[in-house]
């Protein structure tokens, strides 16, 4: 009788038990999309986010070849890349604002329609003038994808697995990146180079179709405010562009890094005021969001510089060819591949502090070591293990820190987040560019490269000390 009583009350405990894990698993999931439609809104996510890394990858090595058919200088063909970066920095922030105002989906799909589109017009371009123009449209495009894709996996992954949709997002990024120039030639050994944007179509098109799984969050009704926009646009074009003429035409250079000053110091005295601004003022007053934008720029400077110093280096100094410089530069983004979904599964347990302070000082001593290893010759193979620890380090130190970025702002402002996470990237992307035009125009070649490699391990250390004083929460949690 005794163990007929209890057995009933044991056995009835066991589903009452598995029944309140899955109340309370449920209860994590409401933040997120289910999950048959979860698989549809990351497809048209990661498909977006791809195809746009991808074109600007696969676009750089057919510069020659449209300077050829186009009849055009090598140093005209440059703003087909120069026209891009612009139309990108100069309306991330807007594009962000006007995704929380309208819908970040309406805004998203858009953005992936205009960039479809601008990309049928570079492959139908007939002269140089037209390229530029529609690879400035290609730019807009990207402006509203890039952020806009990293706010909506906010809304389509629940919040206990955040960490691991961004890692995911870092691991296509790479991906893209690796794959690019491998495509890129690929397509230019079988077809002319207007096949690089066609390619496009097929592919925006499919994304378009599973636009129609993203979330619709609540939208704002802030109004959107043109003068800021403008200024907003002035103060960046002005900022890239004088930090590109600073070297070759100092006085120039000077004058528009000053009008960029001049449009920040306007913009930031009109936006003060607001409890939403364009420029996320509202946002960098949280120490945590202060601290990851600023440990993304020290670390994205420490990139650039070191991608455009390590060819120098390679070919230059050690006497390896283009291809060769390619293959010893390769391991850098397998290891981010490799790093980011390992990074996104430690974040749910380990501290983002802690996660992001060992992933830059890798990143540093990758960096480091390719400046300060002795190398002769073909002895080439240390390049190849220290690129792959410094992208190791740089793939465990992004995705904590973006998932820091993106949690640290109310929900409501994740656009806002998304935005910041992308001009912080750009900014360090110029910074570290601008490093090397200093470098080169102050010391020899062999100089030049050996303290831009270094320059950068130190814009890397920084970006580790600096996530140290985030604090110790938990990237999972925070």
């Amino acid at each position: 009788m005794l163990s007929s009583t209890l057995r009933p009350n044991s056995s009835s405990t066991l589903p009452r038990t598995a029944k309140t894990q899955e109340v309370n698993a449920a209860a994590h999931d409401t933040d997120g999309l289910p999950l048959p439609r979860r698989l549809a809104a990351v497809a048209a996510i990661l498909g977006a986010v791809m195809m746009v890394v991808l074109d600007g990858a696969i676009a750089n090595i057919a510069l020659p070849d449209i300077a050829g058919q186009l009849q055009a200088t090598p140093a005209d063909t440059v703003w087909i890349i120069t026209a891009y970066q612009l139309a990108v920095v100069m309306f991330l922030l807007p594009a962000s604002a006007i995704g929380e105002r309208f819908g970040y989906r309406r805004v998203f799909a858009g953005g992936v329609a205009l960039f479809t589109a601008a990309s049928v017009l570079c492959a139908l371009a007939p002269s140089l003038p037209w390229l530029v123009a529609a690879r400035c449209l290609q730019g807009l495009g990207s402006a509203a994808v890039m952020p806009l894709g990293l706010a909506l996996l906010r809304f389509t992954y629940p919040r206990r697995l955040l960490a691991r949709s961004i890692g995911w997002n870092a691991l296509a990024i790479a991906a893209a990146s690796a794959a690019g120039p491998t495509l890129g030639a690929f397509i230019l050994s079988t077809a002319s180079w207007p096949w690089l944007f066609a390619v496009n179509l097929p592919i925006g098109l499919l994304v378009l179709a599973a636009c129609a799984g993203l979330p619709g969050p609540a939208r704002s009704m802030r109004p959107i405010d043109v003068w800021s926009i403008a200024l907003n646009a002035v103060m960046f074009a002005a900022f890239v562009l004088g930090s590109d003429q600073l070297v070759a035409h100092p006085l120039h250079g000077a004058a528009l890094l000053a009008l960029s000053v001049v449009c920040m110091v306007l913009l930031v005295r009109r936006e003060m005021p607001k409890a939403a601004p364009l420029i996320p003022l509202d946002l960098l007053r949280v120490h945590s969001f202060r601290v990851s934008v600023i440990a993304s720029v020290c670390c994205f400077t420490g990139q650039m510089a070191s991608l455009v110093a390590l060819p120098f280096y390679i070919q230059h100094e050690l006497g390896q060819s283009a291809v060769t410089t390619g293959l010893l530069m390769t391991p850098w983004p397998l290891a981010v591949m490799v790093a980011a979904p390992l990074s996104a599964r430690l974040a749910e347990r380990v501290p983002s502090a802690w996660l992001c302070a060992v992933g830059g000082a890798c990143f540093a001593s990758g960096l480091a070591l390719c400046a300060l290893w002795p190398l002769h010759g073909n002895a080439t193979l240390p390049i190849a293990l220290f690129t792959g620890l410094a992208g190791l380090g740089f793939g465990f130190f992004q995705t904590p820190n973006n998932q820091n970025m993106l949690l640290s702002a109310p929900r409501e402002r994740s656009g806002a987040a998304g935005g910041a996470q992308g001009t912080a990237r750009l900014t360090g992307l110029t910074l570290g560019s601008l490093l090397m035009s200093l470098m080169f125009g102050l010391l020899p070649a062999h100089g030049a490269v050996h303290w831009g490699l270094g320059m950068a391990a130190l814009a890397a250390l920084a970006g580790s000390v600096v996530s140290l004083l985030r604090g110790p929460v938990r990237a999972g949690v925070a």
